[in-house]
């Protein structure tokens, strides 16, 4: 499920013996982020017994690594790295998994990303939203919203009155903006879902 990097390796075990933590673990910790294909990952030091019952538990040589059950789907295909450059240095995680399809590209869909990043995007970052374009087809725009937005009870409103406004200004060649967002999955709206 989890792959560690040879490099990764020989710096968690130095960083273990220079910290004499040679006998913790390491927990590696996975959230949704602000896109919809994307996680926040975290890195911590359990101390021995500090484990949960319900946790996997990867054996690697020299220390053990935890991932709670919350946190393993999006962790499944995970690789561990650790990188050391001028413009980045440290542990990287990184899950092609979670990368999601290709993006859709040529004049259409660089013209609604264009609207998505410098009008649709900043206004509903206040609410801890994001909306990205999932697919073009038939001159429609499919888009998904994520963050606050998902499960929104407001995001029929949002959609008709905001994005697709904005949108079709800017792209008078769409038909029109479809939502493909799974609603039922919002886990922080900034409204509360409508019953």
């Amino acid at each position: 499920m989890i792959t560690v990097t040879d490099g990764a390796k020989a710096k968690f075990l130095s960083v273990l013996e220079t910290e004499n933590k040679q006998t913790q673990s390491l927990r590696i910790t996975a959230k949704h982020g602000m896109t919809p294909f994307s996680a926040d990952y975290g890195l911590s030091f359990v101390e021995p017994g500090g484990e949960n019952n319900d946790d996997q538990i990867f054996e690697f040589e020299g220390f053990k690594v935890l991932v709670d059950p919350q946190s393993a789907p999006l962790l499944d295909g995970a690789v561990v790295d650790y990188v050391s450059g001028l413009n980045e240095s440290g542990f990287k995680i990184t899950n092609p998994k979670q990368a999601g399809p290709p993006k859709p590209s040529g004049p259409i869909a660089d013209k609604v990303q264009q609207v998505l990043a410098s009008r649709v995007n900043p206004a509903i970052r206040s609410h801890g939203g994001v909306v990205s374009l999932v697919e073009l087809r038939d001159e429609i725009a499919y888009v998904r919203f994520g963050g606050g937005c998902q499960g929104c009870g407001m995001v029929d409103t949002t959609l008709k009155q905001g994005v697709e406004v904005m949108i079709k200004e800017a792209v008078p060649e769409l038909k029109g903006v479809m939502d493909v967002t799974d609603h039922t999955g919002g886990t922080n709206p900034y409204y509360q879902q409508s019953k």
